[in-house]
């Protein structure tokens, strides 16, 4: 079974994806690991790869600044609508691409961004370190000196521990080698129902996903994501 076209989803499917990130973290992990790492008030944030929000619904009330950079318009556009809804004032929505921020320099304290700098190695299958490299030179260039960089990317959907997926471990070892600091937590999906879980599961994550969603009448879908995080000079 050939997954999901996530270029396609993220372009045409963005109310059928935020539902899905709704059902992410239950346990609210995401915020005290972020927390643990690098207290996020009084802070300039940008978060890159932004998509519907999910950091900045955790990050407005609490960042000085909250920059969002995200190649999907559409995404941003419900990002938008939930942060003029929580009131947030101090936040800027951008279109943007990782290897070419429309930012200026030394701009920010902390630079996350969370299952998003992944795909520049997975659609680029020739190229992917030289698309890593552009991204990370783009971050160097933005962050403030002392400013800190948080990565998330999943480590194993359907896993409680870290699984992480075989297409991803040349990405994850240029991590390791560029000095990146490693840790990981539990991150499941909890959704209303059975039916849900198969119907979400096999939205983003293919067949083979929900047919396992369905003999463990998981409601809870294990998850495990790692962080990487950095220090720059």
């Amino acid at each position: 079974m050939i997954p999901p076209d996530h270029k396609e989803t993220y372009r045409s499917e963005t109310e059928n994806y935020d539902q899905l990130i709704t059902r992410e973290d239950f346990q609210g992990n995401i915020l005290r690991e972020i927390e643990r790492i690098c207290p996020p008030d009084g802070l300039d944030i940008l978060d890159l790869g932004a998509g519907t929000g999910r950091f900045e619904t955790m990050l407005a009330g609490r960042a000085t600044t909250l920059t969002a950079v995200d190649l999907s318009h559409a995404m941003l556009e419900i990002a938008r609508g939930k942060l003029v809804e929580l009131g947030a004032k101090n936040f800027h929505l951008i279109t943007g691409d990782h290897r070419s921020l429309p930012l200026r320099s030394q701009s920010f304290d902390l630079v996350i961004s969370g299952w998003s700098i992944c795909y520049l190695a997975d659609w680029y299958p020739e190229t992917w370190r030289g698309e890593l490299d552009k991204a990370f030179t783009e971050i160097r260039r933005v962050i403030r000196p002392g400013g800190r960089v948080i990565l998330l990317e999943t480590q194993g959907t359907g896993f409680k521990k870290p699984t992480p997926p075989p297409h991803l471990t040349s990405y994850f070892d240029y991590l390791q080698e560029a000095g990146f600091q490693y840790s990981w937590v539990r991150t499941d999906y909890h959704f209303t129902d059975l039916d849900e879980a198969v119907s979400i599961s096999r939205f983003f994550f293919g067949e083979e996903l929900a047919a396992r969603v369905r003999v463990n009448d998981w409601i809870v879908l294990p998850e495990c994501t790692g962080f990487w995080t950095k220090t720059l000079p």
